[in-house]
């Protein structure tokens, strides 16, 4: 069975307004578990969307998915996305390695070049320009999978323009062989697409756009290598803002914010929000993150746990007998 075949994989990706605490970003996944979600997903920001924001509480990505894989024992674990420019990349093979281990092989990588200048700026991370971040981007990739698959003992070296190892006999282990599922998505119709041919096991088309011709650039890159399209799956972003009653939508949906976000959101009834994962479906995705922005809305997640996953082909269930 390819993973086109295997059911539509219904996730929740988490990027609140004004950042969060570790319990609010726990209670939130297990919200997401108990409600039959196959996974839960964060975003790797340091900043909101309003840099001058005194309330956003910066949390660091991976170290909160740690937590989660203790704190959690079902849904899978990740990041959409993962700044490449935020970590050197044998650290990052580590922590990404650590944490499936910690989760017992339940995390995924989604990893990009970096986008958010003022970001970096505050933080004092290195902000180089775009031919520059997708070209660390590969040798991100390529020594991340590279220790991923080496054999412990006989070495892995990698001499790139960017980054250099040497010699490494003690890679990281992570429990998924040959370890975590990569996520590589975006608009780009050149070298987004390549590398993810090349190395993802997931392409996301990002949000807005013609998602349909997304997905068929993406698949024209693997066959263009020799990969069998069939063998990656194809992830959308959906933003959403579910309710049964008029109020309870509007009020749900006045925490999206931006216009862009709130054109391509699905904000309705749970049988709107059914249909619209029906409409990605037929375009192409076969795996769908639900975008939340108001983290304590636990309400919404257990509403469409039971009242949209139910409908969707392939999906998880809600969960009976579930503790925290």
């Amino acid at each position: 069975m390819t993973p086109r075949e295997s059911g539509i994989r219904m996730r929740v990706l988490m990027e609140p307004r004004h950042g969060a605490r570790y319990a609010d970003v726990l209670a939130l996944a297990q919200a997401t578990e108990r409600a039959g979600f196959e996974a839960f997903f964060r975003s790797d920001h340091l900043l909101g969307v309003d840099p001058d924001d005194p309330a956003y509480r910066p949390t660091d990505c991976w170290t909160t998915l740690a937590g989660l894989a203790r704190d959690t024992r079902r849904v899978r674990l990740g990041s959409l996305v993962t700044a490449a420019t935020f970590r050197e990349p044998g650290l990052l093979a580590a922590i990404v390695a650590s944490a499936d281990d910690m989760s017992g092989g339940r995390v995924e990588l989604g990893i990009g070049t970096g986008w958010y200048a003022r970001e970096h700026e505050a933080f004092g991370i290195d902000f180089p320009g775009t031919g520059t971040r997708f070209d660390r981007l590969e040798e991100v990739l390529a020594i991340v999978t590279g220790l991923w698959t080496a054999e412990p003992g006989t070495g892995f070296s990698f001499d790139g323009k960017h980054f250099r190892v040497s010699d490494n006999r003690t890679p990281p282990r992570p429990v998924q062989r040959p370890g975590p599922p990569i996520i590589i998505g975006g608009a780009g119709p050149k070298r987004t697409p390549a590398l993810a041919a090349r190395y993802a096991a997931e392409f996301n088309g990002a949000l807005g756009g013609d998602l349909r011709e997304r997905y068929a650039i993406f698949d024209r890159a693997c066959e263009a290598i020799g990969r069998d399209p069939a063998t990656a799956r194809h992830s959308a972003v959906l933003p959403v803002a579910c309710g049964t009653s008029r109020a309870e939508t509007e009020r749900r949906a006045g925490v999206i914010g931006s216009e862009f976000i709130r054109e391509h959101a699905a904000i309705g009834s749970p049988s709107h929000l059914a249909d619209r994962i029906g409409e990605l479906a037929r375009i192409g995705a076969d795996t769908v993150y639900l975008h939340v922005y108001d983290i304590h809305d636990l309400d919404q997640i257990a509403l469409i746990g039971a009242e949209v996953l139910p409908h969707v082909p392939g999906a998880a269930r809600p969960e009976t007998g579930v503790t925290s």
